[in-house]
């Protein structure tokens, strides 16, 4: 790492604070941020990852500082599966992946101290094998949705469900971390 300038993670996801410790990556501060996640009319899951991805940085834009933001939206088809506001909206999601494939977009946004923004849209398809009624009451039970795109945690119980995963692992865990190490090399922050 250089010394300078520091970066900083516009998120507070213990999830994607751990996800950046696994490649020796400590972020100065770790900033929340609050923008109005709301999907525009006719927004792609894709697009909408990619947008609040950008927007957080922004949100905590500095000259003296790397800002690096993401944003995690589960997709089926069209359709935008956000954070459940209660267990009966997770169970919901849930009954909607069983048996489908699904995809996770992850943006990615590293806003440099002079205003320039790199980005990386990672996306990743799961499978879900079919859930019985029983499974998803069980795993609603356990709470490890709350606060999770789609309704679960794939680093949770969830795993046990998935049948199929083609790309990135820790893509759907909140930070796909080749992509992100390569945004950090591709502006000298992080060395190989």
């Amino acid at each position: 790492m250089t010394d300078s300038p520091p970066l900083w993670l516009a998120s507070a996801s213990p999830r994607r604070q751990e996800l950046l410790a696994r490649i020796g990556v400590t972020p100065a501060r770790i900033l929340a941020t609050e923008i109005d996640e709301t999907p525009r009319k006719g927004e792609l899951p894709r697009q909408l990852a990619a947008r609040l991805a950008e927007a957080k940085a922004r949100a905590v834009a500095s000259p003296e500082a790397l800002v690096m933001a993401a944003d995690t939206v589960v997709g089926l088809g069209r359709r935008i599966l956000g954070k459940p506001a209660d267990a009966e909206e997770a169970r919901r999601f849930l009954a909607l992946l069983s048996g489908r494939r699904h995809q996770v977009h992850t943006g990615v946004a590293l806003l440099l101290p002079d205003g320039a923004m790199r980005r990386r849209l990672v996306t990743t398809t799961l499978a879900f094998q079919r859930l019985t009624d029983q499974q998803i009451a069980a795993y609603v039970e356990t709470g490890e949705w709350r606060g999770k795109a789609g309704g679960y945690a794939l680093q949770g119980r969830a795993e046990m469900f998935v049948r199929f995963l083609s790309g990135s692992h820790s893509n759907v865990v909140g930070l796909p971390l080749f992509e992100t190490a390569q945004l950090l090399r591709g502006c000298g922050w992080l060395r190989p």
